[in-house]
């Protein structure tokens, strides 16, 4: 009889628990969706390989039963995800407000937990106006040279190889320009493979969270401590043999930190510096290797682009002359194509917010300290806004000039958390473009 008591106890609080967890208090109407399982959630699900440009199954799956906005369970948080243009929007717009930047803890595991992306107000702005020193507008004219000059010298050694795996070869190539301006990194003289180890710590970036030897997201955090030992042991060289001139983002950092009235710490210049290099290698590069795919794939496009590049080499007095700051921003064309390779490559399908106070938006009620995925992928892919959206079309942009994000292109974020890199990484794809098919087959 004990025992049965015991059982029969045992499970109300299980079907009370599963209660609560899949019915979650609000003031109003939760958008619709399951919470899956306590704890747990949905993640399992959530993490299964999408092989494709188009929408990732788990979210494709529910947007077709609950409708743009549902909610889920993912590593133990309770989280909204809209693929609603408008609710995106109107979350950019009321950043610091309504809403502010969160990531779940495993993501501020990887990133740093003080990593800009999870600070906010005075402080967020402080590192962005700091990171605007390296990738604002006159900077970058600064940078053009250089930036060409790498990509024609990564080009000729490829061309002399019998095959190419781009994705790496671009990562690494990128790496060698960012690197040298934040740390001065130099691939071939550095005894540091600074490269193997981002690689080990992006194969683990999405993955289950388990903290076990052998898994990917074990390496992905041993390849972040290998990276912070190497960014910590400079910085003490640096504090040691102090720079009569700033060579590098390093040295500009290191004056911040020493500054009497700083706001800046340790802890927060290393997982800056380890963010910025990290973005660097990864995204822009993705976005390359998918821009040459489509040149494969579409010779039309191919021939506008080439014709655009050999017709601005035709305009200069001196057919040898590196790209000047005015013909990169003639490139009508190849903005074109930049912005459709972005919106398929999805370089940050989702980003994530939490909620400050109670929001009200369609009807649904979402609870403060609830956590909200803007999930951009679906809003690029979205038929109603795009016609044969997985189709690579650059002449949908024509005539569509862009400054930042809207409603239904937020490639690079969006409101005052914009990507600060974003022109860079035009600047990077557009000069990559013109060496390779000016010089290449």
């Amino acid at each position: 009889m004990l025992s049965l008591g015991i059982y029969i106890i045992g499970s109300l609080v299980v079907i009370v628990i599963l209660h609560y967890w899949r019915n979650p208090k609000s003031n109003g109407k939760l958008p619709p969706g399951s919470m899956g399982w306590p704890l747990l959630g949905e993640t399992i699900p959530f993490f299964a390989p999408n092989k494709s440009l188009d929408i990732s199954p788990f979210v494709k799956d529910r947007m077709q039963r609950y409708g743009p906005i549902f909610r889920t369970s993912l590593v133990g948080h309770p989280i909204i995800v809209s693929t609603d243009p408008d609710f995106n929007y109107f979350i950019f717009q009321q950043e610091g407000k309504l809403f502010q930047s969160w990531y779940p803890h495993t993501f501020a595991e990887i990133m740093g937990r003080q990593n800009v992306g999870s600070l906010h107000g005075f402080m967020y702005k402080y590192l962005k106006n700091m990171v605007l020193n390296l990738f604002g507008p006159e900077s970058l004219r600064k940078m053009l040279p250089e930036v060409e000059k790498t990509t024609n010298n990564n080009l000729k050694r490829w061309s002399k190889q019998k095959s190419v795996e781009m994705k790496e070869a671009t990562a690494k190539m990128i790496f060698d320009i960012t690197g040298k301006k934040l740390i001065s990194y130099d691939s071939e003289n550095s005894t540091e493979i600074v490269c193997e180890n981002f690689v080990a710590f992006i194969k683990g970036l999405v993955s289950f969270p388990i903290y076990f030897p052998g898994t990917a997201y074990y390496k992905c955090l041993q390849g972040r401590k290998k990276i912070l030992k190497m960014l910590k042991r400079m910085l003490e060289e640096r504090k040691s043999q102090p720079r009569k001139e700033q060579s590098d983002f390093f040295d500009y950092v290191l004056e911040e930190l020493q500054s009497k009235d700083t706001i800046l710490t340790e802890g927060i210049a290393l997982d800056l510096m380890f963010v910025l290099l990290f973005v660097s290698f990864e995204t822009t590069s993705w976005a390359i290797t998918l821009a040459i795919k489509f040149l494969h794939e579409h010779p039309q496009a191919l021939k506008e682009l080439k014709e655009e590049h050999e017709a601005i080499i035709r305009r200069r007095e001196n057919a040898s002359y590196g790209l000047t700051w005015q013909e990169y921003k003639s490139m009508k064309f190849t903005f074109q194509f930049i912005n459709e390779t972005v919106r398929l490559a999805n370089i940050a399908p989702a980003l994530f917010r939490k909620t400050l106070k109670e929001i009200n938006f369609k009807g649904y009620t979402i609870t403060a300290g609830w956590a909200i995925m803007v999930y951009s992928q679906a809003v690029h892919l979205n038929p109603a806004k795009y016609e044969d959206p997985l189709q690579f079309n650059p002449w949908r942009w024509e005539g569509i000039e862009l400054n930042g994000a809207t409603r239904n292109f937020m490639a690079f974020g969006g409101g005052i958390r914009y990507c600060i890199g974003a022109d860079f990484a035009k600047v990077q794809m557009a000069v990559f473009l013109h060496c390779f098919v000016t010089k290449y087959k």
